[in-house]
């Protein structure tokens, strides 16, 4: 196809999503009111550009921290990704948007992740998402963790760690592939290595084209994410009707606990049963969301040890107690992980540092007055979880990494949200916790580490990485 005529397509389509978004409006259409500061960018692509550049310099506060200071405001108007978009900062802002969920706001995401996730718990709203919720809860509860996960979960850590952490590596990779193991054995059953390898490379390529413009035509990433999605749907359909035919028959051997086979056999409070599409969709949300933000928390979390040797010893001192109290063999109890206090608290400061989920959509449900801003029904708001854990008046000294400051009370509501909050809190806070801490505890028995590039950049694509994929050198601890 002719170059030219595809920029006349995509100008076309965005003017169109413009359109519909009320950023563009007749001459005789009256204006909404007091409408926030700020301004919708150039034509078109609004301020997309901008905002998804902060994030690939690894600074994506500072889109929102430039506004705030140019329009003396923690309330500004935007345009992102085709929409009219309010950003709220501040824990004024994040207490409105997490407690007023499918009251006057509800959760939004932009068209490349609706078309990618289709429809699943991410992007549904009212009584279909909280039908979702509830048949999905259990399976991330603490009482799950601690029945049908931590044992597994500690024996696959040792596993491998024995099998892939030798001597040098590139933790990112290794971390990726072992957190997304976890999550296709227990969410689907699927433990076959060459299996997951194969899934967890489609996933890569989804993930890139998770947050951009929607442009499906060849060579742009959301349209490699769009086929690498495909083929997913495609793999998974296959094992959800072979777990039903193996239900079905009473031949299901030792899956019966896991997701798979839970969505299939239990009705909603209706009577109703999840419908194969919508199992898939939730199993592709649940594989990308339980294993990304864990990976980039791991992997930072080894970058701050490394660089911070005197916050690994204190880390290996309380592994090491913990480790004291078992029998030669014995695995992790939930009870153990509890006691990684300090342990938890490193990695929370490490999640304040370099936030694993930047921000969040939402969706005005009605036309919204805050703080003396008029805020149209149907447009976007935007929160950006950096703006809180980076500002000096809830974290002083934001640059200094002091796990301290999660002891007690902790953090001021609403300032620490890497899980989000409200009714749409991440689900898998708790499996999240689990995940890391029995990583960590397994890591520092074995080893110390140097880092080969002490100051390697980041780069947040939409979640931040090492741009070298953080390799180090492994010392292993001596008898």
């Amino acid at each position: 196809m002719d170059p030219i005529l595809i920029g006349a397509c995509i100008i076309l389509a965005s003017l169109l999503i413009l359109s519909a978004s009320g950023l563009i409006q007749s001459k005789g259409k009256k204006r909404s009111r007091n409408l926030p500061p700020g301004s919708y960018g150039w034509p078109v692509v609004g301020e997309s550009l901008e905002f998804l550049r902060r994030n690939r310099e690894g600074k994506p506060e500072k889109f929102v921290t430039d506004r705030v200071s140019k329009y003396k405001s923690e309330v500004f108007k935007t345009c992102l990704l085709g929409e009219a978009v309010v950003v709220l900062s501040g824990p004024a802002g994040n207490k409105f948007l997490y407690s007023n969920g499918n009251k006057v706001v509800t959760t939004w995401w932009p068209t490349s992740v609706q078309r990618l996730l289709g429809t699943c718990l991410t992007t549904s709203v009212g009584d279909e998402a909280k039908q979702m919720r509830k048949l999905m809860a259990y399976f991330v509860s603490p009482d799950a963790l601690d029945k049908l996960y931590i044992k597994t979960m500690d024996f696959v850590t040792q596993h491998h760690i024995k099998n892939h952490w030798q001597e040098e590596l590139k933790v990112l990779p290794a971390v990726k592939l072992y957190t997304f193991e976890l999550a296709c054995r227990f969410f689907i059953s699927v433990e076959d290595p060459e299996h997951i390898k194969k899934l967890s490379r489609l996933f890569n390529i989804f993930l890139r084209g998770v947050i951009s413009l929607p442009v499906n035509i060849p060579g742009t990433k959301f349209y490699r994410a769009m086929r690498a999605t495909a083929v997913i749907r495609e793999e998974l359909l296959r094992i959800v009707r072979h777990r039903r035919e193996a239900l079905m028959n009473n031949n299901n051997n030792n899956n019966r606990h896991d997701l798979l086979s839970h969505l299939l056999v239990t009705p909603d409070e209706n009577g109703s049963f999840m419908s194969e599409l919508h199992i898939v969709n939730n199993i592709i949300m649940l594989l990308f969301a339980s294993h990304d933000t864990s990976t980039v928390t791991i992997t930072l979390l080894i970058k701050t040890l490394g660089d911070l040797p005197h916050v690994y010893e204190k880390v290996l001192q309380e592994q090491r107690e913990i480790a004291a109290t078992k029998e030669d063999g014995e695995l992790l109890h939930w009870d153990d992980i509890l006691k990684m206090k300090y342990s938890w608290n490193v990695v929370c400061e490490v999640m304040r540092q370099y936030s694993p989920v930047i921000g969040a959509f939402r969706e005005a449900l009605v036309d919204i007055n805050y703080k003396g801003y008029h805020i149209p029904k149907g447009w976007k708001f935007y929160w950006n979880a950096p703006i809180t854990h980076m500002n000096a008046s809830f974290f002083p000294s934001p640059m200094e990494f002091d796990p301290s400051r999660f002891e007690g009370d902790g953090a001021v509501p609403y300032t620490f949200v890497p899980f989000g909050g409200g009714p749409r809190m991440c689900l898998g806070k708790e499996f999240a916790r689990l995940e890391i801490l029995t990583f960590l505890h397994n890591i520092v028995m074995r080893f110390r580490w140097s880092l080969v590039v002490p100051d390697e950049r980041l780069e947040y694509d939409p979640m931040p990485v090492p741009v070298e994929g953080l390799p180090v050198r492994l010392h292993p601890h001596e008898l």
